[in-house]
């Protein structure tokens, strides 16, 4: 699944240090399937007792794609949980001061696009978040624009530009990138070593 371009609300959760577990609950991690993971998303918090409605479930916000988050973001454990979660519920962009750094690079395999920015500008995207304002993300000029608002420059490796833009991760891009180098040691394999490519139950 690609990645270049995205309008969209943003979902304004002002908090900070939000960690893997709060993410995804350590007790949904049997589960293997990607599909459905977002059931999970922050349920500790959604389906508490308090009967407080949790900003990511808010009508005002259905349907937004980008989340807007804090400091530390995704910290804790690695699990890809999280990760599989957030883009199960739709999210296709998360905005934070930081992230943790696996999480980060979780994201980017995921088809998720993280993008750090600074505290200036974190003030002015959350009160343009809470004002239901529209973001506007191009991945190919690397900017963010808000909806009467700043246009916002971000960095992002050219390798995680690429595997976004292309939908690959780093198998794919590993795949994509080294392709011929496996073409040629594949047929000489087959000339040196024949006996590993023939089929498992040719002679049953």
């Amino acid at each position: 699944m690609s990645f270049s371009t995205l309008i969209s609300k943003a979902v304004p959760l002002a908090e900070d240090n939000v960690d893997t577990d709060a993410i995804y609950p350590g007790r949904f991690l049997l589960r293997i399937d990607k599909q459905g993971a977002g059931a999970c998303l922050f349920y500790d918090k959604r389906v508490g007792s308090n009967n407080t409605v949790h900003v990511i479930d808010h009508p005002t916000f259905k349907d937004a794609q980008i989340l807007l988050a804090g400091e530390n973001f995704g910290c804790g454990s690695s699990r890809e949980q999280a990760v599989w979660a957030l883009h199960d519920f739709g999210f296709r962009c998360i905005i934070a001061k930081s992230f943790g750094e696996i999480f980060y690079s979780n994201c980017i395999n995921n088809h998720i696009l993280p993008i750090v920015i600074v505290d200036n500008d974190y003030q002015v995207l959350m009160s343009a978040a809470e004002s239901l304002h529209s973001f506007h993300v191009d991945l190919n000029s690397k900017q963010l624009s808000v909806q009467g608002g700043p246009t916002i420059t971000f960095d992002i490796s050219q390798q995680h530009q690429n595997m976004l833009l292309k939908g690959l991760d780093e198998i794919g891009l590993q795949l994509k990138n080294d392709s011929a180098d496996i073409d040629s040691f594949e047929a000489a394999q087959k000339q040196s070593q024949p006996w590993l490519w023939q089929p498992i139950f040719e002679s049953i």
